[in-house]
């Protein structure tokens, strides 16, 4: 059977159940869970899982693994991350976020409904394909926590000896209703670092007696912005971010301390070290500089990985979205977000694909992901995610 057959055969339902599958992706998009406390996202899940009569354990507190077992045949799993963002909604949808602060404003709803459709039709046409098929639904894909969180909790355990590990993002900078693949590297690795630095406070009058450490960091801020520009190679990509900066609390005192939070991305490991030895090194000769009382404190979080896709498989999905999409399956260009998602098919040694499909129809005026108007057109997208999802698992599992 072709993979343009297969999805015929396995995604035939989705005209006839669209109805009910717009209505379940509102109310995941309604209500939306920070990372890491996805309860009610998990559980919505799991009765979903239920109702279909797919086997599914929990990972950890709030991640799911769902397996479908059909026979002999390759073992293929899709990932799909299910947290939310701090972020108020201002979409003006009629499904907008119920939760004060929190919204979907990155696709992961979309992600979700992808995942569990194709889980749902792989269950009801087993005829079609044979293998086994596996659903990870992840949590703390936003603050990089989830997939080590699932890897910690023995994920290795639950799942079968994979031929591949497959993922997929919602973007804005695509066009609507396409998909996008590229081998080789596709995402960022990323890391955010806190850093502190002292002062000596004192009254505003008085500058003298004091070390400002407003200065310093203003210092820092600057001379950052040489990184990219004067170390960094014309042919290399990095990118060096200051997006906090906090101190003191009133016009006419000099405080003791100022708080920097950075973000910094790259292509290349040996960029990415490159740029976090550059960042130390300048923090610490500022701090010099300025006679700072003592050493600032630096600290790594929400640190992720290169999303580096293995180019033959990559090519496998490709031939299968050329088939299934036809003009509508592209390349695409390196993007410079990030993704904890590698985290787990490097842990159980599987090599991985990852692409992107388009939600907005006006693609020149959509909001990027993490903003707060960020809510792709429910249809095409909805289809086209669950589409995505089974024509890639159909490079493997179906029937010949």
């Amino acid at each position: 059977m072709s993979v343009k057959g297969f999805v015929s055969a396995v995604a035939k339902d989705l005209q006839e159940n669209r109805g009910e599958r717009e209505e379940l992706y509102k109310e995941f998009h309604k209500h939306p869970e920070l990372s890491m406390e996805e309860t009610e996202t998990a559980k919505r899940i799991a009765g979903e899982l239920d109702k279909a009569g797919i086997s599914y354990e929990y990972v950890g507190d709030t991640g799911i693994v769902a397996t479908i077992e059909n026979g002999e045949g390759p073992a293929v799993a899709m990932r799909a991350d299910i947290d939310a963002l701090p972020v108020p909604e201002e979409s003006g949808k009629d499904y907008a976020s119920e939760e004060e602060g929190k919204s979907h404003a990155c696709g992961h709803d979309f992600h979700i409904m992808s995942l569990l459709t194709a889980l749902q039709a792989f269950n009801a046409h087993k005829d079609a394909w044979s293998g086994t098929y596996v659903g990870v639904f992840q949590p703390g894909e936003e603050t990089a926590q989830g997939a080590k969180d699932m890897v910690e909790n023995g994920i290795a355990e639950k799942l079968p000896k994979l031929d591949v590990f497959l993922g997929q993002h919602v973007l804005s900078s695509l066009p609507g209703a396409h998909v996008g693949t590229k081998p080789g590297v596709f995402l960022t690795s990323a890391a955010s670092i806190r850093i502190t630095v002292f002062g000596k406070g004192s009254h505003g009058s008085m500058p003298q007696l004091g070390v400002d450490p407003v200065v310093l960091a203003s210092s820092i801020v600057m001379r950052l912005q040489t990184i990219v520009s004067r170390e960094i190679g014309p042919s290399d990509t990095a990118v060096v971010t200051v997006g906090s900066l906090q101190a003191g609390s009133k016009s006419n005192i000099i405080p003791d301390k100022a708080t920097l939070l950075i973000n910094t991305r790259a292509y290349d490991k040996d960029v990415e070290k490159k740029v976090h030895a550059a960042i130390e090194r300048i923090v610490k000769a500022e701090c010099e500089a300025a006679g700072s009382p003592k050493g600032p404190e630096i600290e790594y979080y929400d640190v992720y990985p290169l999303t580096i896709n293995d180019e033959e498989l990559t090519a496998k999905v490709r031939a299968a979205f050329d088939e299934v999409f036809g003009d509508e399956s592209i390349d695409i260009t390196p993007q410079s977000a990030s993704e904890d998602f590698s985290y787990v098919p490097d842990a159980v040694d599987t090599p991985y694909v990852y692409w992107a499909f388009g939600g907005f129809a006006d693609q020149e005026n959509a909001p990027g992901n993490h903003n707060p108007a960020f809510a792709p057109d429910l249809q095409p997208t909805l289809d086209r995610g669950a589409e995505a999802a089974i024509a890639a698992a159909g490079a493997w599992l179906a029937n010949q």
